[in-house]
């Protein structure tokens, strides 16, 4: 618990949410800022501040707990289509350092764009990738 994060906050019940699920490892309540109705943030109830540190049995479980409950999700906003978010790190846009996925109905015509992007250039992709083999 970091008595700083008010995800933490949100857990121990200091702050309200409108909470979709709860187990005693996991969290999923509305976002109060949402891409669209029924946007839901996933969260374990321990603090882990992104992916990398999160335990694997735990995230796991996180992603059972997303398939378990996005249909409910998007039979109760009235979509089939969703974007799952990962924001891992200030610079990736994580906005509160608790690890946590974004469950985002989408309709058509919202609005929204997913991101651009762009071709490798000449040698690009194989100096990247002689970078990144796990050895």
């Amino acid at each position: 618990m970091d008595n700083n994060c008010i995800f933490c906050k949100i857990i121990s019940g200091e702050f309200p949410s409108h909470k979709v699920y709860e187990d005693d490892d996991i969290l999923a309540f509305l976002d109060i800022t949402p891409v669209n109705p029924g946007h839901t943030l996933v969260v374990p109830k321990q603090h882990y501040c992104d992916l990398l540190n999160l335990p694997e049995d735990l995230a796991c479980k996180i992603v059972s707990v997303i398939k378990k409950i996005t249909p409910a999700i998007l039979a109760g906003v009235g979509t089939d289509n969703f974007n799952l978010g990962l924001n891992n790190g200030k610079k990736a846009g994580q906005a509160v350092d608790h690890f946590h996925w974004h469950i985002m109905p989408r309709f058509e015509d919202d609005g929204y764009e997913l991101w651009h992007g762009r071709e490798y250039k000449a040698g690009e992709a194989e100096e990247v990738l002689e970078k990144i083999i796990l050895k």
